[in-house]
């Protein structure tokens, strides 16, 4: 084993080695080697691989620091982080290309990814003077003060999908309230985002931000670590419940965005091909690998043959290809993992009564299986109880489901485990709203279903199994603090 320490800034080799980030050092252990999923022959990095040592030594670096940093000045904090902020938006022209080479996105997407993680991070610091503002009583008997403190150290746990975005949703809030942060990227994703806040580090004091690579073990020692007091992780329904086992003897407080198996409602006053051409990006968008993307698709059956001939038609002109090729609309799926359940999910449709459409094209045939590459493919005359309608597949493939009753339909909506977004589709804007209302999910789209659908007023996360608490808005930035209340009697 062979351990050395350098300063944050990345080493220069022409497959970038990365650390743990411990105390403001890069902290070099066991490096492993991480493949592109387009080009499985190629490794794009060699990252640390982590363990309970490392995770101590991180938590307690955190810990030393949180003092200074709970005490500096909410000014101070807000001009180190819109430093930090300018430094990773700076990153993403140079960093934007491994990103792909490490999630299989397109180049588009991950310097988008680093726009609104940035974005993310300077929307946080507009506002958290106000969310933080203390609040105050005053009567005969004395006064109440209502005080925002930060509650310690906190974790991050984030996935490989959007990790520059996902990561800015946890460290904004939790840094911007004066808590310190440990990230744990996946190991799927970890070099850019690293490489990333390596740099931004440099405008925090020492052991305000740090990172610990590593599988589910090294999660689950930073879950379990008795000084850490706030743990936020997006990723599956699962590793959440493992992560509320792990967190369980601390009473450690969470924040969980997990699975989703989001619906999409087409009400029968909806245009067909207006609706086809607004919601298949959505659909597809990261190749189907995004939590809130559209995974079900209910459609009236009077104008079912229509839509879907449509929608078809739409996912035809999609071409699958490795990132960095421009010709590509999306990339191979993320990990080895994913290909195998997305495949399999496709072979057990398949071999059901549901009629399975490829379409699409391949950018580079002669490469396809040198990655984890899968065409979209959508599944019609699928029933509301397959496999297909109940699990969240997170790849290109989609059921359409017709329905008889607008009643009907709702009830299958509302009918899943999960309930993290949703959307409704129809020409009446007050009847959408009237059935969006009904929806159980913890947002609702009308007559969208993208990424242009977000925005970072509105909290965002899942009821049910699809998690607890929420990211983004105020709703987001109270999970990093406390309401510490002192009464005063005269």
């Amino acid at each position: 084993m062979t351990t050395t320490a350098t300063p944050a800034g990345p080493r220069t080799a022409t497959i970038p080695e990365v650390g743990h980030l411990i105390d403001g050092l890069q902290v070099f252990r066991d490096l492993r080697d991480v493949h592109d999923p387009g080009r499985l022959d190629e490794v794009v990095a060699r990252v640390a691989a982590g363990g309970s040592e490392d995770v101590e030594r991180a938590v307690t670096a955190a810990h030393r620091a949180f003092p200074g940093w709970r005490d500096t000045p909410v000014p101070e904090r807000i001009r180190r982080l819109t430093a930090a902020a300018e430094t990773l938006g700076a990153s993403g022209e140079e960093l934007a290309p491994l990103l792909v080479r490490e999630h299989g996105g397109l180049l588009h997407e991950a310097e988008s990814d680093f726009g609104v993680g940035t974005g993310v991070l300077r929307h946080t610091l507009s506002v958290v003077e106000d969310v933080l503002g203390v609040v105050a009583y005053d009567d005969e008997r004395g006064s109440i003060t209502i005080e925002k403190v930060p509650r310690g150290v906190a974790v991050a746990i984030v996935p490989w999908n959007m990790p520059i975005t996902l990561a800015m949703l946890k460290l904004a809030p939790a840094l911007a309230t004066g808590n310190t942060l440990v990230v744990k990227p996946s190991p799927s994703a970890p070099a850019a985002l690293t490489l990333a806040l390596s740099r931004m580090v440099d405008h925090l004091p020492s052991g305000v931000l740090g990172v610990v690579h590593g599988g589910a073990d090294v999660g689950d020692a930073l879950c379990r670590h008795p000084l850490v007091r706030k743990v936020s992780f997006t990723g599956g329904t699962t590793a959440g419940r493992r992560i509320i086992e792990s967190a369980a003897p601390g009473i450690t407080d969470l924040t969980l965005e997990l699975g989703g198996n989001d619906p999409a409602l087409v009400l029968d006053d909806a245009d067909p091909d207006l609706t086809v051409d607004r919601m298949v990006p959505g659909v597809f968008m990261r190749s189907g690998q995004v939590c809130f993307a559209v995974k079900r698709v209910y459609v009236p059956r009077r104008m079912y043959a229509r839509f879907a001939d449509a929608f078809c038609d739409r996912v035809d002109q999609y071409a699958v290809g490795h990132g960095l090729n421009p010709a590509s609309s999306f990339g191979p799926l993320g990990n080895e993992a994913q290909h195998r359940r997305v495949t399999d999910l496709l072979r057990r449709t398949a071999a059901s009564s549901a009629r399975v459409i490829e379409r699409g094209s391949k950018v580079d045939e002669s490469g396809w299986d040198n990655g984890y590459y899968v065409l979209p493919h959508v599944v019609l005359d699928a029933d509301h109880d397959a496999p297909i309608s109940r699990e969240e597949q997170f790849g290109p493939l989609v059921p359409l489901i017709a329905y008889d009753d607008e009643e009907q339909a709702l009830a299958w909506v509302n009918d899943s485990e999960h309930g993290l977004a949703s959307s409704v589709w129809c020409a009446d804007p007050e009847r959408g709203l009237a059935m969006a209302r009904r929806v159980e999910a913890g947002s609702t789209f009308v007559n969208t279903h993208s990424f242009e659908s977000l925005d970072p007023r509105m909290p965002f996360g899942g009821i049910k199994c699809s998690g607890i608490g929420r990211e983004c808005g105020d709703a987001g930035m109270a999970g990093y603090v406390e309401a510490h209340a002192i009464r005063h009697l005269q």
